[in-house]
């Protein structure tokens, strides 16, 4: 689809609603937004341990130079939670990505990296594999899921990479089973290709396959996961794979203009989203579910997939999106209740006159019972009609 929903309508200025969002009493969706200055609190607060179960870090010790010190730290302390020899950090998703589907090209002599056109580097970046490393891709499926092994095994043309968004954030944060995963991966390495994960949101999905993160990256050669998309943090990203794949990776990210002269502040609020996120994400999909399900009753909602993959998934009403964002703008500003963040029309088949939106159940959409979500849409879908 290509949306981002987090964005919101153009015309509702990102002030209000960081404003409205921050001062509500209530949250089900997503993260409550921070200032600069509560963001330099939270990393001052690092000093000593919390009652959330974050670690205290010396704050007194020198800050990284060009990678190393304290960012060293969070590179193993990844290498070791994937089950890789080791991790580089990176300053962003879309060059992390850039550099493993470029060293997986030239290690294979293929320039082709089989990928879906919903993926991020389709979607969401630019195509800066093609413009910048001269990279192609072909496409197994157009189908809003992840390719069958059946598929890739009939592609008609010869790729040196695979490159697998777990989940696939576009089709509705969708994830295969297990077994469709592994016969996927089966398929790629029969036709001499390497695997790379696209694993942003990599650590939600271990309810869903049933399986530990070492065991779910051990299918792939290489995985990148990010630090802010599900754990908070501030920016950035790491690529994950064997020695030698993590050595060339740094000098890709070197050139690539990625080796900071510091990082301590993403680095730092990465390892606080390890220590706060990682132990909580089994709750935040486990309750998704029950969020899912109040939000489907709502007439004409539609849940999308049903019941969630992740701990993310769609919600589409019939209602134009402009008018769903001021509804619930009015909801926060009003009476304290924040619901959804932005809603687009991606004019979906099937779905005209329907907007979407991203739902995503972290901590403070814990405390909401289905009778109370139910409540806060019944005043949510009166803002509207009003």
């Amino acid at each position: 689809m290509g949306y981002q929903p987090d964005t919101g309508s153009a015309d509702i200025p990102r002030e209000r609603r960081f404003a409205a969002f921050r001062r509500s009493e209530r949250l089900l969706s997503g993260v409550r937004p921070t200032s600069i200055h509560d963001r330099l609190t939270e990393l001052s607060a690092l000093h000593e341990p919390s009652t959330d179960g974050v670690a205290a870090y010396d704050l007194d010790q020198r800050p990284d130079f060009y990678g190393d010190g304290i960012a060293r730290t969070l590179e193993v302390r990844v290498a070791g939670l994937l089950g890789k020899p080791d991790a580089v950090f990176f300053p962003t998703g879309t060059m992390a990505q850039q550099a493993a589907l470029r060293i997986w090209a030239e290690r294979s002599g293929n320039r082709t990296v089989a990928m879906h056109p919903l993926a991020h580097p389709e979607v969401h970046e630019r195509r800066a594999y093609a413009r910048l490393s001269g990279l192609d891709a072909v496409w197994p499926t157009a189908a809003p899921r992840l390719p069958t092994a059946g598929e890739l095994r009939c592609l008609g043309e010869h790729f040196g990479s695979l490159m697998i968004e777990l989940p696939l954030r576009e089709a509705g944060f969708l994830l295969p089973t297990w077994t469709e995963l592994v016969e996927l991966v089966g398929a790629a390495r029969e036709r001499g290709a390497a695997v790379h994960l696209d694993g942003a949101r990599l650590w939600e999905s271990t309810r869903h396959f049933d399986r530990t993160l070492p065991e779910i990256t051990a299918v792939a050669d290489s995985v990148y996961v990010s630090f802010y998309k599900t754990l908070g943090g501030i920016s950035g990203g790491a690529l994950a794979g064997s020695g030698d794949f993590v050595r060339e990776a740094r000098a890709w990210r070197h050139r690539y203009g990625g080796q900071l002269y510091q990082q301590w502040p993403a680095v730092l609020s990465a390892l606080a989203g390890l220590d706060r996120e990682l132990p909580r994400l089994d709750e935040y999909v486990a309750h998704a579910r029950t969020v899912a399900a109040a939000l489907a009753r709502v007439p004409g909602a539609r849940v999308f997939p049903e019941p969630p993959h992740t701990h993310q998934f769609q919600l589409w009403l019939p209602y134009p999106a402009k008018a769903l964002d001021e509804a619930g703008l009015r909801l926060a500003e009003e009476r304290g209740i924040a619901l959804f963040w932005g809603w687009l029309e991606p004019g979906e088949p099937g779905l005209a006159g329907h907007s979407v939106t991203e739902v995503t159940v972290a901590a403070e959409a814990l405390t909401w019972t289905p009778e109370e979500i139910s409540e806060a849409m019944v005043a949510f879908l009166a803002l509207l009609q009003s």
